[in-house]
């Protein structure tokens, strides 16, 4: 899936969301203003997933070896957990 689609998706809802919520207000209606407010923080939700995977991205591609060692240490740990749980 392409970051920037995601995210623009993401401020297309925000902003969707944003309205909703005043249409809400305008008319007194609290399940209309709760909607769109869901909406909103769902939208925000996943721009912010979104910058995160592309900052998640960049440190992988800069520190390739680093993440290695993370995840095989994060393999070891389980492991090791799962082996004392079955004891």
């Amino acid at each position: 899936m392409n970051m920037g689609t995601t995210k623009a998706e993401g401020t297309i809802r925000e902003l969707a969301g944003d309205a909703q919520e005043a249409v809400g207000d305008m008319l007194d209606d609290a399940g209309m203003r709760l909607s769109g407010k869901a909406k909103a923080l769902c939208g925000k939700s996943q721009q912010l997933a979104t910058d995160a995977a592309v900052v998640t991205r960049e440190a992988i591609a800069d520190n390739p070896l680093a993440t290695l060692g993370l995840a095989a240490g994060i393999g070891f740990a389980l492991g090791a957990l799962w082996a004392a749980s079955r004891e």
